[in-house]
């Protein structure tokens, strides 16, 4: 394991949090009524910029990767403590965020370019860096809305989604299932089997090659708010109009991707076929549909995504009482806009979920590609 030494840009981060730290000090902390704190009167920010400032001994002796990490966690910790008992934030509380997300993002950078790392440990950090980022994008919110005092019907802190989250379950629960489980899977699961259907299908006969493609660009040329009404009008309200858009959406990236994958096997892996005897479908099934896999699996992540967006916007047009893109739209109409962000972070974890399933589905499937085993 190497640590090795500072880089340009660690440097600077480190100047920035010490920068910040001594800034903090000098400063008015918060506004706690029509009082004025200063930093040096709160003892947690006066203890968190002191530690920073005292860190530029770091540029004399060597600073553990850990300690970073442990001053930005500190620092995260005495935000939010300091955020509890404020009601406005000034230039001091500003300075203390500044120099823990420097630190944050000095632990980041010296741990990524940490070398010699068995498997364990390189895919532990490459786990810990996603998780710290979404963290800090958190505590940023959330310390600038409160901060701030930005108006909530404008941007809600994550601490009031979340309060939001957990007195909603049931609520949640069934948009999830009125647009997840029933539309979104549904439309997903037609819309790219179809798709992958025609592929063969093209790819079987030079006529609908030149016929079935062109139609296929066109529809997907054709706008979802456009097609959203018209799908509600021939299938009705509930899941299965939206469904019906779904498909619209995710046929023509799944075609494009097939018919491109079909097409990798070279000519000579089809002649080495052709000496075994192997029919088309032989050839298809043994060669031509394994070599393709990774495309296949590009337009499944690709159309994850557009079945999600697809299934809660179509909703707008008309949908039960129950669903996600139903919620958001009569939430915003009543000003509450806790709930609407609710359902987007459902919205966003469903998503995730969904893509990654489909990933990990795609490295069992295709151990043998370059691009998994270098992973």
């Amino acid at each position: 394991m190497k640590f090795g030494t500072m880089s340009s840009l660690q440097k600077v981060l480190a100047l920035i949090a010490i920068g910040a730290s001594l800034a903090a000090l000098l400063s008015p902390l918060a506004m706690i009524g029509e009082t004025t704190v200063s930093t040096l009167s709160h003892p947690i920010a006066m203890t968190f910029a002191l530690a920073g400032l005292a860190t530029i001994i770091r540029f004399k002796l060597k600073f553990s990767i850990a300690f970073d990490g442990i001053m930005s966690v500190l620092g995260i910790w005495g935000i939010m403590v300091i955020l509890n008992g404020i009601d406005k934030a000034s230039f001091g509380f500003w300075m203390l965020l500044v120099a823990a997300w420097a630190f944050g993002w000095l632990y980041i950078e010296r741990l990524s370019n940490v070398t010699g790392l068995n498997v364990f440990l390189t895919r532990l950090i490459g786990l810990i860096t996603p998780v710290f980022f979404g963290i800090w994008i958190l505590v940023l919110w959330e310390a600038i809305t409160r901060g701030a005092n930005v108006p909530f019907v404008l941007l809600p802190p994550p601490s009031m989604v979340w309060v939001k989250i957990t007195t909603s379950l049931s609520i949640l629960w069934a948009d999830f299932q009125q647009t997840i489980l029933k539309a979104v899977l549904s439309g997903y699961v037609m819309g790219c089997g179809s798709a992958f259907l025609a592929a063969i299908a093209i790819d079987r006969s030079p006529f609908l090659q030149r016929g079935l493609l062109p139609v296929g660009n066109f529809v997907a040329a054709l706008p979802i708010v456009g097609m959203a009404p018209i799908m509600v009008m021939w299938f009705g309200f509930d899941w299965e109009s939206k469904a019906a858009v779904i498909v619209i959406m995710t046929f023509f990236p799944m075609l494009v991707n097939t018919l491109t994958g079909l097409t990798v096997a070279t000519n000579m892996q089809q002649d080495l076929m052709r000496t075994y005897a192997a029919g088309y479908w032989q050839t298809l099934f043994k060669l031509r549909l394994p070599v393709a896999a990774p495309f296949i699996f590009n337009a499944l992540k690709i159309n994850s995504t557009l079945a999600l967006i697809g299934g809660i916007v179509a909703e707008f047009f008309g949908t039960p009482t129950v669903g996600m893109g139903f919620r958001i739209s009569t939430e915003v109409g009543r000003m509450n806009i806790d709930m609407v962000w609710a359902e987007i972070a459902m919205a966003a974890l469903a998503g995730s979920t969904f893509y990654g399933i489909i990933a990990l589905t795609e490295r069992a499937v295709t151990f043998w590609h370059p691009s998994i085993r270098a992973g």
